[in-house]
């Protein structure tokens, strides 16, 4: 059995699976980057080693230098969490190779669902609804015009190798398709080494659905119902919910089966999730497969009641699942908000810096999964997503007011972040309903951005109301220790805030 796993990731999601770790007394190993000397992942492991300069393409991307460190630290297994080397076939390849368990899937599930184009084919063989398109490489730019043509406008132009909304162009209208082709290739090749693309029709206001799944080594698959994570910004998750708020038993129940299909269609093993386009009538279509863990997986560990880190490790210890399909029921309604380094009001450019201060949002049915703590720097080095909170509460009326308490409650200083933005989106009228689709924030994008502002301003007045009239307490009660001894110093705070005009 696993008695040590190394996490070849960072921040929050290594700091996750050693949890998981902890608990069941597996030893971890973790690996770090000259920017993550000081990362909490490396503090809780029971060991870690530097892994080179801070770029990825340097450190967490190199193969050789993790299966090095997992032979010298004796790790039994390795942990890819999610991004970086987590759906690399290769990596998979080589771990097996050494002798060193993967905990994911195989190679061969990876590199036919990694690539697009061939996980098209292989779901329409398997008899999974796929969104209409064409199931090659668009490589040549007078074919591709015809084919584009064929198909209509609108359509999604999509890198083969793609994902988190790289190499992905919407086309609508003709004097476009050319300029797209050729920026979605070039993003592709630089994002991913590969600029095979290839088209979709484009689905109009769709819902992004997912299914998770858990498959063993024994032939059991199973699938662990929905998460809604139609919240986006350029085609990256914001939000995400479960129930969704448009499901029916029946449409869950075809969804499941075709999402166990679609696993059992490359003899899939671990955890998984298929992706899902599904159009206002309810049409549903076969969008892509992540053979990883996901960053939302939480809310579905809230509401079905189960750790998924510690399946992952089971079935590659080669045990059976602990769950069958009969025995996978809903309670309640979780949310999880992706909470990022990031300034909205300045086209949600990333913010690396010092944590100064930082409090974390309690009380019942609150989780949050993050690496940050006070003193510590955000590098700028990675992705800015800092931490998640996750609520739970027994209906979604209830969970969405739950995280509008927490995210009140959720205070950073000293780099500014994504907290109030998703404040904002629990007050908009079409998510408190239910009533949105992938494009809900570009249609509600003034009215998130607009109170921002003000609640932003409002909170910073308040700070220096507060220090001020400490101050002038603390004039009155202890005069040697006046702020009129040295006005410039309140001066200074509020020309830092911005606000001395006020």
């Amino acid at each position: 059995m696993i008695g040590k796993i190394l996490v070849a990731n960072r921040g929050e999601i290594a700091v996750r699976v050693m949890r998981t770790c902890k608990e069941l007394g597996i030893k971890t190993v973790a690996v770090y980057s000259e920017a993550d000397r000081t990362s909490l992942h490396v503090r809780y492991a029971d060991e870690a080693y530097f892994i080179g300069p801070s770029p990825s393409a340097e450190s967490y991307l190199i193969i050789d230098k993790i299966i090095d460190i997992a032979k010298r630290s004796d790790a039994d297994a390795i942990h890819p969490g999610y991004g970086f080397l987590s759906e690399n076939s290769d990596f998979a390849d080589r771990c097996k190779s050494e002798g060193i368990i993967f905990i994911g899937p195989s190679s061969h599930a990876i590199k036919t669902m990694g690539d697009k184009i061939t996980a098209r084919k292989t779901m329409v063989k398997a008899g999974v609804k796929v969104v209409p398109g064409i199931n090659k490489n668009l490589d040549n730019e007078e074919k591709a015009l015809e084919i584009i043509k064929s198909i209509g406008l609108p359509v999604m132009i999509k890198a083969a190798a793609g994902g988190g909304g790289k190499g992905m162009r919407l086309v609508k209208n003709e004097k476009d398709i050319l300029p797209s082709l050729r920026t979605a290739k070039s993003e592709s090749k630089a994002a991913f080494g590969n600029d095979d693309l290839y088209v979709e029709k484009y689905i109009e206001s769709p819902h992004h659905i997912e299914f998770q799944i858990l498959a063993d080594k024994h032939g059991n698959t199973i699938h662990l119902c929905e998460r809604e994570c139609s919240v986006q910004r350029r085609h990256q998750k914001v939000i995400e919910e479960t129930p969704s708020p448009i499901m029916t038993a029946e449409l869950r129940d075809e969804m499941g089966k075709q999402a166990i299909a679609a696993a059992k269609a490359v003899n899939y093993s671990g955890a998984g999730t298929i992706e899902f386009l599904v159009d206002k009538d309810l049409n549903y279509y076969f969008l892509e497969m992540n053979t990883r863990l996901q960053v939302e997986h939480p809310i579905t560990e809230r509401v079905i009641g189960i750790d998924l880190v510690s399946e992952q490790i089971n079935i590659a210890n080669g045990l059976k699942l602990s769950l069958k399909q009969k025995d996978v029921v809903q309670n309640g309604h979780s949310i999880e908000c992706r909470i990022y380094a990031e300034d909205p009001e300045n086209n949600f450019m990333p913010c690396p810096g010092i944590v100064r201060n930082i409090t974390e949002p309690s009380g019942l049915g609150v989780r949050t999964d993050g690496y940050v703590y006070e003193g510590y720097e955000i590098p700028m080095d990675y992705d800015p997503m800092i931490s998640k909170v996750i609520v739970w509460a027994k209906d979604r009326a209830e969970a969405v007011n739950r995280m509008n308490r927490v995210l009140d409650e959720y205070k950073i200083t000293g780099i500014k972040t994504s907290i109030n933005f998703l404040n904002k989106i629990m007050d908009c009228p079409d998510f408190v309903n239910g009533k949105y689709d992938t494009g809900f924030i570009e249609k509600n994008m003034d009215f998130l951005i607009e109170k921002e502002v003000c609640d932003k301003n409002c909170e910073e007045m308040s700070i220096i109301a507060a220090f001020l009239e400490y101050n002038y307490y603390l004039d009155k009660l202890v005069p040697q220790t006046t702020f009129s001894n040295n006005k410039n110093k309140w001066k200074e705070f509020g020309r830092r805030k911005g606000l001395m005009k006020l």
